[in-house]
C-alpha cells in the first residue's frame, strides 16, 4: 500500500487547528464590530469589509480573521471525517487481506447515528438548562427539540433560526453523509465521488447570492460535499509530500483562500484550498507546535459540543465593553469544560 497523505498524529494536529478555527469563530462573530462571516450564504459586504480590514491593523483585526475565516474549521472536520472512512474501511486491515466484510448499510448508519447522538445529547442536556438560567433565553418548538434529538433540523425550513444551539447544525450535516458515503460511494470507482461534488456545486451556483434556497442547501450534505468528497479521494490516492512542496502549497492556498473569498462563484471553492492549507501546514509546523495541536485535537468532540454553553455565559462581558477579557476567560473555561466532558462523553460511550 502506497503511504498515506496524512499519519494518525497530522490528522489529530489538523483536528486541533479546526475545533480551535470552530469555536473561537462561534464566539467573535456574535460581537457587533466584527466583520461576519460568508457561511451559507454570499454578502458581498462582509467580503468588501474584510478586504478593507486585512491591510489596517488594528485592535479588532484578530475577531475579525477569527470570525469571517474561523467557520473553515468545518470543511476541515468533513475532509477528516470523510479521510478516516476511507482508511477505516477502504485501506484498514480487513482490506488489506482480502477480507472485504463491511457492515450493512442499516448497521452502519445505526453505529454512527449513535456515535453523533452521544456527543450531541451530553452538549445539548447542558445547553438548555444554560440556556434556561442565562438572560436572552432562546424559544424552543417542539418540533425543534425533537429535529434536534433525531439530528434532522437541517431538514427544517429556515434551520439557522430554529437550530440551537447553533454549531449543534453539524451533527445533522455528519449523519447525512455518513448516508450518502454508505449508499452511494463506499467503494465506487473515483467517478461517483467527483460526480457528487460536481453536482453539489452546481447546485448552489444555481441559486442567488444571498438567498434561503442557498441556505438550506449549505446547512445540508450539498454544501459539505466538496470538502468530504476531498478527503475521500485523497485518501483513495495518497502521496508523499516534502516540506518544500508543503511549504509552496501553504503559501498558494493562504492566497487562494484570499482571493475566491472576494467573489460568488469562486467562494464555492474556497473549502478545496482550506483543505490544501490543512494538510500542508501540519507538515511544515515544528514539533513544538504540533504537539499543542495534537493535544487540542484530542479535545475537540468534547471542545465543539460544550463551547456553546461557556460562550452563553460569558459573552456578555465581551458585549460590555472588554472583548479580550471576555475572550480569554471563553477559551479558558471552554478548555476546562471540555476536559470534563470528554470523560462523561466517554463513560455514555460505553454505557
Amino acid at each position: 500500500m502506497n503511504a498515506p497523505l496524512l499519519t494518525r498524529a497530522e490528522c489529530t494536529a489538523l483536528r486541533g487547528i479546526a475545533i480551535i478555527g470552530i469555536f473561537l469563530h462561534n464566539y467573535c462573530h456574535w460581537l457587533a464590530p466584527v466583520i461576519k462571516e460568508n457561511e451559507y450564504q454570499f454578502f458581498s459586504r462582509n467580503a468588501e469589509a474584510i478586504a478593507r480590514a486585512l491591510p489596517n491593523f488594528d485592535a479588532l483585526w484578530p475577531m475579525h480573521i477569527l470570525s469571517f475565516f474561523g467557520h473553515y474549521g468545518v470543511p476541515l472536520f468533513l475532509f477528516l471525517s470523510a479521510y478516516g472512512l476511507v482508511m477505516k474501511y477502504e485501506r484498514g486491515p480487513a482490506y488489506i487481506t482480502g477480507i472485504h466484510y463491511f457492515d450493512g448499510a442499516w448497521t452502519f448508519v445505526k453505529k454512527h447515528f449513535l456515535k453523533l447522538w452521544v456527543m450531541m445529547f451530553v452538549g445539548y442536556a447542558a445547553f438548555l438548562m444554560i440556556d434556561h438560567l442565562t438572560p436572552g433565553t432562546h424559544h424552543y418548538g417542539f418540533v425543534d427539540v425533537a429535529a434536534q434529538l433525531l439530528m434532522v433540523n437541517n431538514l427544517l425550513p429556515t434551520p439557522d433560526k430554529v437550530i440551537w444551539p447553533g454549531p449543534f447544525w453539524f451533527f445533522g450535516l455528519m449523519l447525512q453523509l455518513y448516508i450518502v458515503y454508505r449508499l452511494l460511494l463506499y467503494r465506487r470507482h473515483w467517478g461517483w465521488t467527483l460526480g457528487a461534488m460536481a453536482l453539489c456545486t452546481l447546485l448552489q451556483m444555481a441559486c442567488a447570492p444571498e438567498s434561503e434556497e442557498l441556505n438550506r442547501w449549505r446547512y445540508n450534505f450539498v454544501g459539505g460535499m466538496l470538502p468530504f468528497g476531498l478527503g475521500l479521494l485523497s485518501a483513495r490516492q495518497p502521496m508523499l509530500m516534502n516540506k518544500p512542496v508543503a511549504l509552496c502549497l501553504t503559501v498558494i492556498s493562504v492566497m487562494m483562500i484570499h482571493s475566491l473569498s472576494m467573489s460568488y462563484y469562486g467562494w464555492f471553492f474556497v473549502p478545496l484550498f482550506v483543505c490544501s492549507f490543512g494538510y500542508s501546514v501540519v507538515k511544515v509546523l515544528p514539533q513544538a507546535v504540533l504537539r499543542p495541536l495534537v493535544w487540542m485535537g484530542e479535545l475537540s468532540a468534547a471542545l465543539f459540543v460544550c463551547h456553546p454553553i461557556t460562550r452563553k455565559i460569558f459573552i456578555p462581558i465581551s458585549r460590555h465593553g472588554d472583548l479580550y477579557t471576555g475572550l480569554l476567560i471563553y477559551i479558558v473555561a471552554s478548555i476546562a469544560l471540555a476536559l470534563l466532558f470528554r470523560e462523561i462523553i466517554q463513560k455514555f460511550s460505553k454505557a
